[in-house]
């Protein structure tokens, strides 16, 4: 279905805040997690509709090394990321971004 994808810029800093703090803990770590998250992201873009819905319109991809969730909604045909969260922050977060 959809072929491409846009990040929100608040979903940036997510994945730029998250990315920095991993490699705060190990060098080369960050980069570990947005190759991961990138992975996914394309993975999402490629087939959206294999993803659960977790919300109205809303669907989550899970990273299987790191605990986080990419956040996305379907529009014009493009997978739109609107949040990338650890599993564990209050899911007000991403509801809040819709």
């Amino acid at each position: 279905m959809a072929a491409h994808f846009l990040i929100r810029p608040e979903a940036q800093v997510d994945i730029e805040e998250s990315a920095f703090w991993y490699e705060d803990q190990r060098l080369g770590l960050g980069e570990l997690f947005s190759a991961e998250l990138f992975e996914l992201i394309h993975r999402i873009a490629e087939f959206p509709l294999q993803f659960p819905l977790v919300g109205r319109s809303v669907r989550r991809g899970l990273l299987h090394k790191f605990p986080y969730a990419v956040y996305f909604l379907l529009e014009d045909e493009a997978a739109v990321i609107i949040a990338v969260l650890h599993q564990r922050r209050d899911p007000a977060v991403w509801k809040g971004r819709v």
